[in-house]
């Protein structure tokens, strides 16, 4: 099925460019040049990928995140010419899934479009059931893969994309350390050129939504020097 990519940019010949070569990849393009339509786009096509722009006219880049992120979970990697860190952790933190800062390579960007819009099925192998009805329960998370849902005591969570994928892969195999560099190639792509900063900041995004104290993580949990891990949970008998 053929994948659509929404493309926001007030630079025409930077839309030219992104056109041109998402389209030689196969895929749809829309655009929008200005925040507002960003977002009226993005609600009326509901597209696999928004690639978004930081300085917009009429509405920034930030606001536009942030106000998709409370209705829609695609993917959203953002496009900014700054070098500011701040800037990188605080996309993240409103829920972008990647950034990539001009100038790029075309090779670069197609690479992270590619690990985004990536959703693998062969880890419901380690289920070992129907598809349909795949799902991880530790603790009063219930985690269904097929479906792409966390609910929590019975509540259903909003997750993004990549919330979702990296609590699904650390859940899948339990109790497994794995550090941010081996996380950015398993989950984010094993083309990806991200810091591993983006893990640190996924993984506060996460467990925010998902702990009932994030600051003292039961389900995600850190160890010191070494990586991340899912700790194994027992759900309670009635």
């Amino acid at each position: 099925m053929e994948q659509t990519i929404l493309v926001v940019d007030d630079e025409e010949p930077i839309v030219d460019i992104l056109r041109f070569n998402l389209k030689k990849e196969g895929y749809k393009v829309l655009e929008a040049y200005d925040g507002e339509m960003a977002i009226k786009i993005a609600l009326e096509s509901n597209p696999d990928l928004i690639l978004l722009d930081v300085m917009l006219p009429k509405m920034d880049g930030f606001t536009v995140c942030k106000k998709l992120r409370e209705r829609l979970s695609t993917p959203i990697l953002m496009i900014t010419a700054r070098e500011e860190e701040v800037d990188k952790v605080l996309g993240l933190a409103i829920g972008a899934d990647d950034y990539i800062t001009k100038p790029f390579s075309i090779k670069e960007l197609m690479a992270r479009v590619k690990a985004n819009l990536r959703r693998g099925t062969s880890d419901l192998a380690y289920l070992g059931t129907n598809p349909e009805t795949a799902s991880i329960t530790q603790g009063l998370l219930e985690i269904n893969i097929e479906r792409y849902e966390v609910k929590k005591n019975k509540q259903p969570l909003e997750l993004t994309l990549r919330e979702f994928e990296l609590l699904k892969f650390l859940a899948l195999q339990p109790e497994k350390i794995f550090s941010r560099e081996a996380l950015l190639e398993k989950v984010w792509g094993y083309e990806y050129y991200g810091d591993v900063r983006t893990v640190d900041v996924t993984i506060r995004r996460l467990r925010e939504k998902i702990e009932d104290d994030a600051s003292n993580p039961k389900y995600v949990v850190t160890r010191r020097g070494v990586g991340y891990f899912f700790a194994k949970q027992y759900t309670p008998t009635e």
